[in-house]
């Protein structure tokens, strides 16, 4: 097996773990998440460790061995501590406002852009310039930020747009005369 798949999952208390098939969920105080595991890859519950192992031998499974003990990490990290992508507006007059399952986006265009939050996502704005978007699903909690960013990514030469916080930009220099 890969060295990944061979790490053992320790599930922390307070998470209730169920085994049933190929379906694997987890229940603790964030909220509860389901993940299916692939049908050549195995989990394997024993305590209060988790792990996975493969019914085949090859390649293919091998790798999908890490891939799915990721997966289950992932799934327990979710539940009891959750995920955030945190993003910044840079630009004149560029605004975000949360508002129900709605975030309102004021990104320069002749229009307001409204992007529709999906279930199980939670987007708070602490400030005009500021979105923080939080979940139990790694995956969901990154494709939305992704979206949100997508819509004005940042430019190269004032640096304008929508950026997670931190992200380094590489500035190019204006044209000379």
């Amino acid at each position: 097996m890969s060295r990944v798949a061979k790490q053992p999952i320790d599930v922390p208390k307070g998470v209730e773990i169920t085994v049933k098939g190929q379906s694997v969920s987890a229940k603790g105080p964030k909220g509860q998440e389901t993940v299916e595991v692939h049908e050549s890859v195995q989990a394997v519950l024993d305590g209060a460790v988790l792990g996975v192992s493969t019914i085949k031998a090859d390649q293919k499974t091998i790798a999908l061995a890490g891939t799915m003990r990721s997966l289950l990490n992932n799934l327990i990290v979710g539940v009891t501590a959750g995920f955030e992508k945190k993003l910044e507006l840079r630009g004149v007059g560029y605004r975000a406002q949360a508002q129900g399952s709605n975030l309102n986006l004021t990104l320069g265009f002749s229009h307001p852009v409204v992007h529709k939050i999906p279930d199980g996502i939670k987007v708070e704005t602490p400030s005009q310039t500021e979105v923080v978007v939080s979940g139990t699903n790694k995956q969901i909690v990154g494709q939305v930020a992704a979206d949100i960013r997508g819509y004005r990514p940042p430019e190269p030469y004032k640096g304008k747009g929508v950026r997670y916080v931190g992200e380094y930009v590489a500035m190019k220099e204006a044209k000379k005369k």
